[in-house]
């Protein structure tokens, strides 16, 4: 764990808790309230996650500045320059990446049997279904949809959504993003008509205990690892202000009357109508769900 994100005792040293850097965003000195402009030198301190002007710095810190070092990975995906609060982001289509493929990818099974069969390809297409790796695609999309349109009825000032958000570098996207005064909701959409989502832990006592996810009679534990993974990411964007959490959320998926619901390894698994409930969930956060929103907008273009 960095630094950054722990608790630090009285006794650490100031180079460890302080940090003299350039600032990205504009800010306020804790002690003498003077503004301090974007790319202003200043102090940066872990502890209270706050700033210092340099005519308010202490002795130990003549340290030079650490603006000039080679940004990381995560830094060269954030914007340079601080997000718009004022007007919000447009959230994004949801499904709209996976109804892309879904299309693209029928459209070429399609110029591939005409061109095959120039005079029968119309009668072969008419008989025959799409490959399962096709359909895959429009029932994700599906999924992704009704899910977005369920989440989009519940926004608000301080319910916010992003949807269908490209994880940059990869080809990867986020379904669904929710910021509430609770925190970040990280949403994974899934579709799985007819199947049990259930939660299977082995080891134990002897043995190091290992939680899967299994839906019907399949090993699915590699959906909660992409959470995982995404949670991580939005987590690395946003710091120590404000928290995220995974959700793999499973519609048409064969439920039990009681209960149901469960956590594997921190990603809660759920259906729609629970996960709408944790939309509204109370939390400290109220006063930042603008700016949290604007930020990972920035940083998550659309898929």
């Amino acid at each position: 764990m960095s630094p950054a994100h722990r608790n630090y005792p009285a006794d650490v040293p100031d180079e460890v808790t302080e940090k003299r850097m350039r600032l990205r965003y504009a800010g306020t000195c804790r002690v003498c309230g003077t503004v301090l402009e974007a790319r202003t030198d200043a102090v940066y301190e872990r502890v209270t996650k706050t700033v210092r002007c340099l005519s308010c710095d202490t002795p130990t810190m003549d340290r030079p500045a650490e603006s000039d070092s080679e940004p990381s990975d995560l830094e060269k995906r954030l914007p340079t320059t601080a997000p718009d609060t004022k007007a919000a982001p447009v959230p994004g289509t949801a499904g709209a990446s996976a109804r892309r493929e879904f299309e693209r990818r029928q459209a070429r099974r399609e110029q591939r049997i005409r061109t095959k069969h120039p005079r029968l390809g119309g009668l072969i297409l008419a008989l025959s279904d799409d490959p399962q790796s096709t359909t895959a695609w429009n029932s994700g999309a599906l999924g992704e949809e009704r899910l977005g349109q369920g989440l989009d009825a519940r926004a608000s000032d301080t319910i916010r959504l992003l949807h269908d958000r490209r994880i940059p570098g990869t080809r990867a996207n986020i379904d669904h993003l929710a910021v509430t005064p609770s925190g970040v909701l990280v949403i994974d959409a899934k579709r799985y008509v007819s199947k049990r989502p259930a939660l299977v832990v082995e080891g134990g006592l002897l043995r190091p205990r290992v939680e899967k996810l299994t839906v019907g009679s399949r090993d699915q534990t590699k959906l909660v690892d992409g959470v995982i993974r995404q949670v991580e990411l939005v987590s690395g964007i946003l710091g120590d202000a404000t928290p995220a959490r995974g959700y793999l959320c499973f519609l048409d998926a064969d439920w039990p009357l009681i209960g149901g619901t469960f956590t594997v390894r921190g990603v809660d698994v759920l259906w729609p109508k629970k996960l709408y409930a944790q939309l509204a969930a109370e939390g400290p956060f109220s006063a930042t769900v603008a700016e949290t929103h604007a930020l990972l907008a920035a940083a998550l273009p659309p898929a």
